[in-house]
């Protein structure tokens, strides 16, 4: 295993240039991180170099497809478990955004599902992904769960980096990401593995 540390900028115009040539057909990219590695920002920061490389990219969060609070609290708010197992809306993601993006699919993408703000439906409206169309995903322990995707990026965060960088407030995450950790092994089952203790000085992780 060779760790090579690139600057944020390398490894964006990086992983733009892997994705690109993957093909021209619809891809489902996923950025997977603990909120503590802000997936997001990785995600929103390949939606430009992606479109300079000639591709349609749309912006999808798994928070947009969080089950009910009603779901998700029955075991208590702060139940990692319930975190681990619960909270996301699988069957939502994948028949409103994976399944219509996939090369055969519709084309026809719900980019948000349910609003955990005010606990309501989003009630947005259907996009239609072209032909050579990328859609985006970011979010936390979303590998394991067979969800169809065409590439994935895992953002691995150390034990002691990982505490350091959750909230106190959400601490009660963290033995989520010890039990992902252990029964998912997210760096052996990503494309690309990005050592994130230091989001100034990202690494990618190389067999």
């Amino acid at each position: 295993m060779r760790v090579r540390p690139v600057s944020f900028d390398v490894l964006v115009e990086q992983l733009a240039d892997r994705i690109a040539a993957l093909g021209p057909s619809r891809l489902r990219v996923l950025v997977d991180a603990a909120p503590a590695a802000r997936p997001e920002e990785l995600a929103e920061a390949l939606v430009d170099p992606l479109r300079l490389r000639g591709r349609s990219v749309l912006r999808v969060s798994a928070n947009d497809f969080l089950r009910p609070a009603s779901l998700r609290f029955e075991h208590g708010r702060t139940d990692p478990d319930s975190y681990f197992e619960d909270w996301l809306d699988l069957s939502g993601l994948a028949r409103e955004v994976l399944d219509p993006a996939d090369p055969a699919g519709s084309g026809s993408v719900l980019p948000s599902l349910w609003n955990a703000d005010t606990d309501r439906a989003s009630r947005v409206s259907y996009v239609e992904i072209p032909a050579n169309g990328i859609v985006l995903l970011d979010g936390a322990l979303l590998l394991g769960r067979w969800l169809p995707f065409d590439f994935t990026v895992h953002l691995d965060l150390s034990p002691a980096a990982l505490r350091r960088r959750t909230p106190a407030d959400d601490h009660w995450t963290l033995p989520a990401f010890d039990r992902y950790r252990a029964e998912v092994e997210p760096a052996t089952v990503a494309d690309v593995v990005v050592k994130f203790d230091d989001p100034r000085h990202p690494a990618i992780i190389e067999p």
